[in-house]
């Protein structure tokens, strides 16, 4: 006798989106087993401008939020057990759960580190209900000793507010036909899209709700949006049909560093600058990867963020072509005396692409000149075997063995704050 439950019928697009619950901290609690049911903090010091990247569960109740100063997280939660991140161990666990996803469907599209789309709409050949898949994963990820909730829907924006819903260890299912009532009563801010500026315009005319989105009048909803109207009312009542993305190409690769204290002179905000394009050069050249484009990005004493990008006169992931390039670039932004607290570069739109990652910023374009691009050591082939002795080196002791006084200069004054978004998982 068949004992399996049986779900009402799934007519339509099945999308799960997996999240993984609070899972720096998880990770960090799976390997101390003496921190499990305390608050764990994983963060910068709360003395050097640190800030919280993720929270147990535990530390949560305080009030404790993720991208929280490190300060008043402190304050909150006075008894937490803190760690500045071991990003080895998390993405080998990520891989992990990457690898139970890629059991059940080849078309998972990973959007960060814990964060992943999956396509398992049933098909004559494939016939099984998405909740029998969803609860199998949970089951498979809860094996490895973390959990994850699972948004189920027909779209991608559904799956993705319905994974919000209940956490952690939730599945939450928003079966075809009932997305507009699922979404129309939820808060604005519940819409991946919708940032505080946005929900400030669209409070300021009475639209409080996703249903009020869904309902609003084009002209606002082009105010508010731009070009992405037609998307974010899509996206509100229900209707948004974008694809889950299997190909695995990289659209951009990524350092940035806080500091203790905010860089004031040139010499250290160069070296900064310095030290990040050496270690996305160095991942660009693992990849085989040379990008056309630069950016920089620069968060300041009064927490402004500005950036700029510039095209290169050929690809490159030589970072003794690009370091001057971005001393140029340095001077659009900054000025002697001005703190930085946050720095951070870029590559991007490589000759060949083999990976993810969105770019993480927006950027002005500015044409290059060929005096930017002179090289720190003009011959060729002394810049190469320095770069391929170097990576030897690292490939083989790591990263700490090795390091040029660019990087001994910022190393000091980092806050030890971890980010999710600045490398490319794959």
């Amino acid at each position: 006798m068949d004992s399996s439950p049986t779900y009402p019928a799934w007519n339509d697009r099945a999308i799960l989106l997996v999240d993984l619950d609070a899972f720096f901290a998880s990770v960090e609690q799976l390997d101390h087993p003496a921190w499990r049911g305390k608050p764990v903090i994983v963060g910068g010091d709360a003395d050097r401008h640190g800030v919280v990247s993720t929270c147990s569960y535990e530390a949560r109740k305080f009030g404790v939020r993720s991208a929280m100063p490190a300060s008043t997280a402190r304050q909150l939660c006075p008894d937490a057990i803190w760690t500045n991140g071991h990003f080895d161990r998390y993405r080998e666990v990520s891989n992990a759960v990457m690898g139970i996803l890629h059991d059940e469907t080849p078309r998972v599209q990973q959007v960060s580190v814990d964060e992943a789309f999956m396509d398992v709409t049933p098909t004559p050949h494939a016939p099984e209900h998405p909740i029998a898949i969803a609860l199998r994963i949970q089951r498979r990820v809860a094996e490895l000793g973390v959990s994850c909730s699972i948004g189920v829907g027909t779209s991608k924006s559904v799956a993705k507010v319905a994974s919000d819903m209940d956490k952690p260890r939730g599945l939450t299912v928003v079966f075809p036909g009932s997305e507009r009532d699922f979404l129309g009563p939820l808060p604005v801010r519940t819409m991946s899209g919708i940032g505080p500026a946005a929900e400030r315009e669209l409070k300021a005319h009475g639209i409080r709700t996703l249903g009020d989105v869904a309902r609003a009048d084009e002209s606002l909803l082009r105010r508010v949006f731009g070009k992405n109207a037609d998307m974010m009312r899509a996206r509100c009542d229900g209707t948004e049909r974008s694809a889950v993305e299997v190909d695995d190409e990289v659209k951009s690769i990524s350092n940035e560093m806080t500091f203790a204290v905010d860089l004031r002179t040139r010499p250290d905000v160069e070296a900064a600058l310095d030290t990040a394009c050496a270690k996305v050069c160095r991942r660009a050249r693992r990849k085989g990867l040379a990008g056309r484009t630069v950016f920089v990005k620069l968060r300041f004493e009064d927490r402004s963020v500005h950036s700029v990008q510039r095209r290169l006169p050929r690809p490159s992931n030589d970072e003794y072509v690009i370091m001057p390039v971005l001393h140029r670039m340095l001077g659009e932004l900054w000025t002697e005396g001005m703190g930085v607290r946050l720095a951070g570069m870029g590559i991007s739109q490589f000759e060949e692409e083999t990976a993810v990652q969105e770019s993480l910023f927006a950027l002005e374009d500015v044409a290059p000149t060929e005096e930017d691009v002179a090289p720190v050591i003009a011959d060729e082939r002394k810049r190469e075997g320095l770069m391929s002795a170097t990576d030897k080196v690292r490939d083989r002791f790591g990263d700490g063995l090795l390091q040029f006084g660019r990087e001994l200069r910022s190393k000091q004054n980092l806050t030890g704050s971890s980010s999710k978004n600045v490398e490319d998982y794959k």
